[in-house]
């Protein structure tokens, strides 16, 4: 029953929302007859999260208040003291110990209430100071459900340190600074065309170490301002104990990583962003956590299903990692609380849902292939997740409505980015996981001139009606060690060599450099309602990322961003940033991104030619790896004068300046490839091009 599953704790009642009417007509069965014969499984999830959604509203008075679990659970100061509470339901016994007490496994027991929570308050000192100093260590001292006695760290802690850099004991730290930060800039309005830089803090530097975030505040935020990116989407930020996990097997959900400084230097990173206009999204990791015990919620009461699944259905294979029970009541309030946290306390403007593929299916994708309506809709969907994945977007977009939600799912799930109230899940937009896929399968398995015009198309279009993707030429994956970016296939060894302005010239670099823009322009054009750029791929960053470990002598050689390549007049990687800066700035001007979906009037097999349109601007590419064609007629969708405004041959963009661009294209009322005019243009091998009507 939900009474029993609720730790009893009351919160102030606000106004009760309006409810969605579960038998109104859904309008992604009318748009899509296709899930009609599954109508009876998407309205049985929808019954679920209203059921849910109420059963909140009764026991927990509302959503929002669900989601502030943070205000009551912890270790918080209080009026008149600092209060404790942590829900440990199969615990024997529960104490708090730490700097403030000797390390006292016995002097602070908690007493624990009828639904596991435990409970404890420490009053205030003679003086009125803390009973509890700011930035002292606290462990929890349990005697877990199978009796023996245990250290854990409390699930709730803000801020979790190793004991030092060489033990990586970590320590919950209980954070009250006597000068919280004080917040100077309203964040940005949620921006209609979305451009994302992708950004690790602790890779950050320059330097081989770990960066901070006052470094990334100084250099990398204006950086980003400058390429014309209006959002900086953060890895690896929560608590991870193992740095080579890149941030995805989370040990501390409310802990911001010690690694980079403190919280409220991560507020001034936010703010600094916001003073520049730049959204910050949190790469947030719900579709797992770690399997540590010590410093993460495995076992964390004894038993394997506090958090998390019993038995095998709480643990990842793949993964190594454990599962969450996303339909328990107190892991539903902590991991929403999780989400408002960051919104709150941190003011994040949206987040990336990491692993959404694993979350809503039982077989976690795992060999597993999706090739029909079927395969959304049988029993190993995950109606439980969804329903949480559907009050997470509630939530979300109740307390910030500018907020962006993204989905990293691979499956193509219909409705996942269709509003609640349409019959859908609530996402803003889902990442075309299938783009960067067949990059590299292009590069790696074929030749220049093998390359399938019609099927490149098809995948940078193949998205669902209504429901926005965020398009990508690289994964943050393809850098790790043992893969390649898309510059290094293109490129490899010969960026040692031939990357100098003065070097002789290279027919591999020559390549390279004109791909790598003509394969980002494409993919930013055609592939989506929003791009999305890893760290130092704007420019080409050379060779791969290597966390430390025991087999490269623990070295942060290549656990870093070479800014200084991208800066240096005498290298190529200059033309690389340049064009990147020009391709933001020109959807800025025209916005692409937020019109309708391109219409593509050319992919012709032979030629190697693609030619589309979208927000009045015409895009020609030329992948021929030989072959210019003068005078090639394409279709224009609007009669006038044409200029090209970017053209990726530019010599700033190390290109070989083939194009006159003071040329002025004239169209002929000629229908042609589905337009009702036409120009004759030069379209130079490897070559982009993109013309605008001009007066």
């Amino acid at each position: 029953q939900v009474s029993t599953q609720s730790t009893g704790l009351s919160f102030c009642r606000k106004t009760k929302p309006p409810q969605m009417n579960p038998d109104a007509p859904l309008q992604i069965l009318e748009e899509d007859p296709w899930l009609k014969p599954y109508e009876g499984r998407l309205r049985h999830r929808i019954h679920l999260y209203l059921k849910r959604k109420k059963e909140i509203e009764e026991h927990e008075n509302g959503l929002e208040q669900f989601a502030s679990g943070y205000k009551k659970y912890g270790l918080r100061r209080v009026e008149g003291g600092v209060q404790f509470r942590e829900w440990a339901p199969s615990a024997q016994s529960v104490a708090l110990m730490g700097d403030f007490n000797g390390w006292n496994r016995e002097s602070h027991k908690c007493t624990k209430n009828s639904f596991g929570l435990w409970e404890l308050f420490l009053p205030n000192k003679a003086d009125g100071s803390s009973p509890i100093p700011h930035n002292s260590k606290i462990k929890i001292a349990m005697v877990t459900a199978t009796g023996s006695h245990e250290d854990r760290l409390p699930a709730w802690s803000v801020r979790v340190e190793p004991e030092s850099p060489k033990i990586p004991n970590f320590n919950s730290i209980f954070w009250d600074p006597p000068q919280p930060y004080v917040w100077k800039h309203k964040a940005p309005k949620k921006p209609a065309s979305l451009k994302i830089y992708e950004a690790h803090v602790g890779m950050a530097s320059v330097d081989p170490k770990i960066g901070s975030y006052k470094e990334f505040t100084k250099t990398v935020i204006p950086y980003v301002a400058s390429l014309g990116y209006n959002a900086i989407q953060l890895m690896a930020i929560m608590e991870h104990s193992y740095y080579a996990s890149f941030g995805y097997q989370v040990t501390n959900f409310f802990a911001i990583s010690s690694r980079y400084g403190t919280p409220e230097e991560l507020k001034e990173l936010v703010d600094t962003a916001h003073s520049h206009g730049i959204s910050i999204y949190l790469d947030v990791v719900h579709s797992h956590a770690s399997r540590n015990v010590a410093d993460g919620l495995n076992q964390f009461d004894g038993t394997d299903h506090c958090y998390f699944h019993e038995g095998g259905k709480g643990y990842h294979s793949l993964w190594d990692s454990r599962l969450f029970n996303y339909f328990a009541w107190e892991v539903q309030r902590f991991l929403l609380s999780n989400l408002r946290w960051y919104l709150e306390e941190y003011k994040f403007d949206g987040f990336r849902f990491d692993g959404v593929t694993s979350m809503i299916y039982l077989h976690h994708g795992i060999a597993y292939g999706f090739s029909s309506y079927d395969d959304y809709n049988n029993d190993l969907v995950d109606d439980e997740a969804l329903v949480y994945l559907m009050l997470a977007n509630d939530l979300i977009h109740s307390l910030k409505p500018d907020a962006v939600t993204i989905a990293e799912e691979v499956s193509g799930f219909p409705g996942l980015c269709r509003k609640i109230t349409d019959g859908g899940t609530g996402f803003d937009y889902r990442l075309g996981m299938a783009i960067p896929d067949k990059w590299i399968q292009l590069l790696k398995e074929h030749k220049d001139e093998e390359w399938n015009m019609g099927n490149l198309c098809h995948t940078l279009t193949n998205r669902r009606w209504k429901e926005a993707t965020i398009a990508y030429a690289e994964s943050h994956d393809q850098a790790l060690v043992g893969d390649k970016t898309i510059a290094f296939w293109l490129m490899d060894k010969e960026m040692y060599d031939f990357m100098s302005v003065l070097s002789p010239p290279s027919a591999i670099i020559d390549r390279g450099i004109a791909l790598h823009k003509m394969i980002r322009l494409i993919t930013h054009a055609l592939g989506g309602e929003g791009y999305l750029n890893f760290m130092g791929n704007e420019f080409g960053h050379p060779e791969w990322i290597d966390f430390p470990r025991v087999g490269n002598n623990e070295s942060y050689h290549y656990c870093r961003r070479r800014w200084d390549l991208a800066h240096d007049e005498l290298l190529k990687y200059k033309f690389l940033l340049a064009f990147d800066k020009a391709m933001n700035q020109l959807e800025s001007k025209f916005g692409w991104l937020h019109d309708h979906p391109a219409y593509v009037s050319a992919k012709h097999e032979e030629d190697k030619v693609i030619v589309f349109d979208r927000a009045g601007l015409v895009f020609a590419f030329n992948f021929h790896p030989t072959q210019s064609f003068p005078n090639y007629m394409i279709g224009v969708p609007t009669a006038g004068k044409y200029k090209a405004v970017l053209d990726s041959d530019d010599q700033k963009f190390g290109g070989h300046g083939r194009i006159d661009h003071k040329a002025e294209y004239f169209s002929s009322p000629n229908h042609y490839n589905g337009r009702q005019n036409s120009l004759q243009v030069y379209l130079p091998c490897r070559a982009a091009l993109v013309f605008a009507v001009c007066d």
